[in-house]
């Protein structure tokens, strides 16, 4: 049986993870008292006691605690924004191709993908890579989240009783266009230069639809609505978590596959216009759906065991 330690247990993406954990018969769950979940000493004998290692905390306290690993045998899995771009670090996205795939399977440092990059990048990389679109398109792109995307705290202030009038409202923000996601979504997608990002943060607790808009004409090669869909249906024809949706739709929520690990492609738009959309939750294929999901991977398990 498997050893599991999660260092930041305590935090929203530490609980998820910890959630979906607690019922499986396949791992045994390292734990560490209130009082101990911040003594170096215990997290490092939890660490290299374990056979997998979640990461969920902020990021320097996430490069401490790769620090402490001294098992060569340990896999982290990191979903702070600490190593997403870093050297020897798999990026945890496996549908994007076999590399992909086989990184997460057999390296030893996975970093778990940001929630609005996982959007992004499920659209963008797709792209790139096959050509349709040249690494020096002037990306933007869109995303609404629900707020538990901005932890305990935000969530906090949506559930109070006495919460500000303004929470009513979708709020925009990381307006000085330097969202921390934006060095993954521009490395990964092998970018150019940054897309134009933004983030909007609305009164619904989980979900996420990553919104990127294409011009045709500056397309490589002509494109279309349907023709799109076929590609990205053969894209992630061997998905399990990830469709292509088949119908038009009128209004695209938000929130559609909260509580899953399901991710959906739109693709809309007309022959000038193309409009690309991933729907997903944020807590899960956006965070800790995808941390157990890499974890399957990295221990031989099925992909999808225990994953709704």
């Amino acid at each position: 049986m498997k050893k599991v330690f999660i260092d930041g247990k305590e935090g929203t993406t530490g609980l998820q993870i910890y959630e979906r954990l607690s019922k499986r018969k396949d791992i045994s769950l390292i734990t560490l008292s209130d009082e101990k979940r911040k003594d170096i000493s215990a997290r490092r004998d939890c660490i290299n006691e374990s056979d997998v290692v979640f990461l969920c905390l902020p990021d320097e306290a996430a490069r401490e605690s790769v620090s402490l690993c001294d098992n060569p045998e340990t896999k982290i899995i990191d979903a702070s924004t600490a190593h997403r771009t870093a050297d020897g670090w798999a990026y945890g996205f496996p549908e994007l191709s076999k590399k992909y795939r086989e990184d997460v399977a057999t390296s030893k440092r996975i970093a778990n993908p940001g929630c609005h990059a996982s959007g992004f990048v499920s659209l963008v990389y797709p792209l790139v890579n096959n050509g349709l679109v040249g690494a020096d398109y002037p990306f933007v792109a869109h995303s609404i989240t629900g707020y538990s995307g901005g932890g305990k705290k935000m969530i906090a202030e949506y559930e109070a009783d006495d919460r500000a009038i303004e929470l009513d409202s979708p709020r925009q923000y990381g307006l000085t266009l330097k969202h921390k996601h934006l060095p993954e979504m521009t490395k990964v997608c092998k970018l150019a230069h940054s897309p134009i990002f933004n983030p909007i943060v609305s009164d619904f607790y989980s979900g996420m639809c990553v919104t990127v808009p294409l011009y045709t004409s500056l397309m490589k090669r002509g494109e279309s609505v349907e023709k799109l869909k076929e590609f990205f249906k053969d894209f992630y024809a061997q998905a399990k978590f990830i469709s292509v949706a088949e119908n038009e739709e009128k209004f695209l929520s938000a929130n559609t596959f909260s509580g899953t690990n399901k991710m959906q492609i739109y693709v809309g738009g007309n022959d000038e216009q193309i409009l690309l959309c991933s729907r997903f939750d944020n807590l899960g294929k956006g965070a800790s759906g995808a941390a157990v999901q890499n974890m399957n991977i990295a221990l031989g398990f099925d992909e999808d065991a225990y994953l709704e």
